[in-house]
């Protein structure tokens, strides 16, 4: 029996070295799918500048340098801070692809007597939308014809799902940014679709979980096999998984394909309820 390869940047990639002289942004890299995402551009021989709010963003960049490959440009910022976003981003070389995946997931109860959830909510909205929008206006100063954008939605934008009203929201609006831009950048031959993911095991996902299992007197293991038995294909997803969507949209074989949302959730959305 043949022994699987756990380590992700020595992986076969099925888009070979075809992105090998393409310099990759990915934001929300230091860990979850946004390092997953990176991790698959730089087995395929991009060039990455990877860019988080966090520290974990230096480690994540040195876990990114193993095995000869370059050490990533780092940027360390938070994506709703658009002074340093436009300063760092001003000082990259050309980006030819941006897979934008930096986001939060809070809850928002509207019915609670919290006034925090207010400032929550704000912040939920500058990070998720304006967020999004301070990097692609940054970055498309820097791309050239026939670029890539990536951006990162939820397969949670196409329902209603309760407490969350602020990150069903904004991901809503991350979808219109996707399609608005695709139209008035169309004519420069940039691309730009949006990527919703299911449930993926990151440290992000499962906190909101394991809140919502504890809340309901469920243990994780039960509340998970409950929720994802209603897919077509029941599990939950590994970061890894992501991988392949992003780079098919950042691909040639994606040059025709743009203003759609992609949904990645393993059938996710054909079961709420």
């Amino acid at each position: 029996m043949t022994k699987q390869n756990d380590d992700p940047l020595s992986a076969p990639t099925p888009f070979g070295d075809q992105f090998r002289g393409k310099h990759v942004l990915i934001t929300g890299a230091s860990s979850g799918i946004g390092l997953a995402v990176a991790q698959g551009f730089a087995q395929a021989g991009a060039q990455l500048t990877i860019l988080a709010e966090n520290d974990g963003i230096n480690a994540a960049a040195n876990d990114l340098a193993r095995d000869g490959r370059a050490r990533p440009r780092v940027i360390q910022c938070s994506v709703a801070d658009h002074a340093s976003v436009a300063e760092q981003i001003s000082l990259l070389p050309d980006i030819h692809i941006l897979a934008h995946v930096a986001g939060v997931q809070p809850k928002t109860p509207i019915l609670s007597e919290d006034p925090r959830v207010d400032d929550i909510f704000t912040n939920c909205m500058n990070i998720n939308v304006l967020g999004t929008w301070y990097v692609v206006r940054e970055v498309i100063k820097k791309m050239p014809d026939h670029g890539r954008i990536i951006l990162t939605s939820s397969n949670w934008a196409e329902t209603g799902v309760a407490e969350y009203a602020g990150y069903v929201a904004s991901k809503n609006a991350v979808i219109g940014l996707a399609k608005s831009l695709a139209v008035e950048l169309g004519h420069k031959g940039i691309t730009v679709n949006a990527v919703c993911p299911g449930w993926v095991n990151t440290e992000g996902a499962m906190w909101t979980v394991r809140e919502t299992a504890e809340a309901e007197g469920k243990t994780l293991d039960d509340y998970v096999v409950e929720q994802t038995t209603t897919y077509a294909l029941p599990g939950i997803m590994q970061p890894e998984a992501m991988q392949g969507i992003y780079q098919f949209l950042a691909s040639d074989l994606a040059q025709d394909v743009t203003g759609q949302a992609w949904n990645v959730d393993r059938g996710g959305g054909l079961g709420f309820r």
